[in-house]
Order: structure tokens, then C-alpha cells, then sequence
């Protein structure tokens, strides 16, 4: 996909996001400072935008430092605050990278159910083969006939092996084969599905601590990666979300989905000031490419409207 396809695609997907920051901020201009009023106004239509208080308060802050010589007008203000939006994403910003010896690095992609979460797993495979790693899938996500069969497709369609069960198996002893196998072939990459409910946190808990033990006696660096997938759309919910998978999961990174027409977006940077994890990933979209690692600095720039 060339970059300005994707540019594209981010820009459509981030609209409303946009539309919402510029409603907030116009009629915000004036002199070669911002009054506190026009600061709280600002504050206010990040936090409206679904930046979230911190990042909202963070960037209220600099704002307050700066001097506008030429006078205020609402394209300098949006260029300021793409500048602090990217300055909180650029630390965060990290791609995927395989580098487990041996392999496979295993990567456990959680997420609650609906979240896209088996479809985000597809696509991280497809973003893997065109770095040209082989790739493995197991459909740890036994509670759910659904999941294992769109894995199976996904999987079909990928040209890449699967490793599952039966509906109402046990995920251990899938995540157990599934190691065995890629670690015989000499496997890159192995992405592992997991349930997503959150109705028993303790009974979650407990299936990815044996997930884990299993991994550990395979291969003591397993899991390499544990990808937390969360739905853009969601907004502030998908912060709860982080906040519970952590505690149930030890989340190593973020991938956010459904950045495509949702005025909710802005999650992204309050997920980025509040965790401080990594973002390896964002998708706008259905298609197999639709996943990619994000440029900090043109993500910002959408989300503000500093864009021609």
C-alpha cells in the first residue's frame, strides 16, 4: 500500500475525530498569547474529543508557554496542538518486532469479545508475511465456535497453518501443540487467540495463567508479546478496558481498531498519556491492509486538522 493510500484511508477514518477538535476550537484566536479563558476553552474541547484530562491538561500547559508572534488564528492553534498530540504518540509508537531466539516469538492477543479482535489477528499475520515472516495461528479462543471458525478462514485465506480444537477445549493444550509445532518448523511468528470475557475476571485470570505456565515450560521467554486490541469506538471504555487487562493479563502493548468514522479517536491519545504503552498498530478498516504501525506525527496532524 503506498503511504499516501494509507494517508488517505487515516484521514477518512479520523474525520469525525477532526470535525469534533475543529468545532471545539473555533473562534478561539487572538493575540500573541492565550488568555485562561481561552486556555480552559481549549482544555475543555480536548476533553470533549475524547484526549482525556491528562493529555488535555498537558497540553492546556504549553500552550499557555507559547508565544504566537504573528497573532493567534485557528490554523497556528491547530498546528500547536498537533505538535503536543504528537509529542505524547512519539513515545509510545512502536512497532511489532521479531526478534526472539529462538523461535517462534509468541505473541497472546486478548481483547473483549467484539472488540475485532480475531480479525485484528488476521491482519497482524498479513502485516508479518509482508515483512516476509512466516506466521502461525492457534485459536486459543475455545468459548466461542465463531472465533475458531473465522480464525480457520482467516487462516485459509492467509496461506498460513492453524493449530485449534474443539468448541469448550482446553486453550493450554492448543497454545501447547500449536508452540510445538511452530517451534519444529522453525516458525517466525505465533499469534495466539484468547478469550475475551470479562463477565469472571478471576476464572480469565486463571485460564491465561495456565496459558502461561504451559508457554513457560516451551519456552521460558513465551509470551514475548501480550497485544491488548481495543475498539476506538468505544472512547473512554476502552481505558477501563486497558486498566482490567493489565491487572488480568500483564498487557505489553496496544493495538487500536475502528479508527474508521468514529468521533472517538482521540482515545488514541489518551491512551498513549495515561498507560504509556506501546501502540504497535491502528486500523481503519475492514480490508486485510487496513492495519498498520502509525506515523506519530501524521496521526497527529489528522487528529488536529494541521493538514492540507
Amino acid at each position: 500500500m503506498s503511504s499516501d493510500s494509507w494517508s488517505d484511508r487515516l484521514l477518512g477514518g479520523l474525520r469525525k475525530t477532526q470535525e469534533r477538535l475543529a468545532d471545539n476550537l473555533a473562534g478561539l484566536t487572538g493575540g500573541t498569547r492565550l488568555t485562561g479563558e481561552q486556555l480552559d476553552d481549549i482544555e475543555d474541547a480536548l476533553i470533549a474529543s475524547d484526549l482525556g484530562p491528562r493529555a488535555a491538561a498537558r497540553i492546556r500547559e504549553r500552550l499557555a508557554a507559547g508565544r504566537f508572534e504573528s497573532g493567534l488564528d485557528e490554523a497556528a492553534l491547530r498546528g500547536s496542538v498537533a505538535t503536543e498530540i504528537e509529542a505524547i504518540l512519539r513515545t509510545v509508537a512502536k512497532p511489532l518486532d521479531i526478534v526472539a531466539f529462538p523461535r517462534p516469538q509468541v505473541i497472546l492477543v486478548i481483547g473483549v469479545n467484539g472488540s475485532g479482535k480475531t480479525t485484528t489477528i488476521a491482519k497482524l499475520a498479513h502485516l508479518f508475511q509482508e515483512q516476509d515472516y512466516s506466521v502461525m495461528l492457534a485459536a486459543g479462543d475455545t468459548f466461542r465456535a465463531a472465533a475458531i471458525g473465522q480464525l480457520r478462514v482467516w487462516a485459509d485465506r492467509l496461506g498460513v497453518p492453524i493449530v485449534s480444537g474443539a468448541e469448550g477445549g482446553d486453550p493450554a493444550s492448543i497454545v501447547f501443540d500449536a508452540v510445538k509445532q511452530a517451534t519444529a518448523a522453525g516458525t517466525d511468528v505465533l499469534i495466539v487467540d484468547t478469550a475475551g470475557r470479562l463477565q469472571n475476571k478471576r476464572e480469565l485470570m486463571d485460564e491465561l495463567a495456565k496459558v502461561r505456565r504451559v508457554l513457560g515450560r516451551l519456552n521460558p521467554a513465551a509470551p514475548h508479546d501480550v497485544v491488548l486490541v481495543l475498539d476506538a469506538t468505544n472512547g473512554q471504555n476502552a481505558l477501563q478496558q486497558i486498566d482490567v487487562f493489565r491487572e488480568v493479563a500483564g498487557v505489553t502493548g496496544l493495538v487500536m481498531t475502528k479508527l474508521d468514522g468514529t468521533a472517538r479517536g482521540g482515545v488514541l491519545v489518551a491512551a498513549a498519556e495515561q498507560y504509556g504503552l506501546p501502540i504497535h498498530a491502528i486500523g481503519v478498516g475492514e480490508k486485510i491492509d487496513d492495519l498498520r504501525p502509525f506515523d506519530p506525527a501524521l496521526v497527529a496532524r489528522v487528529i488536529a486538522g494541521d493538514v492540507s
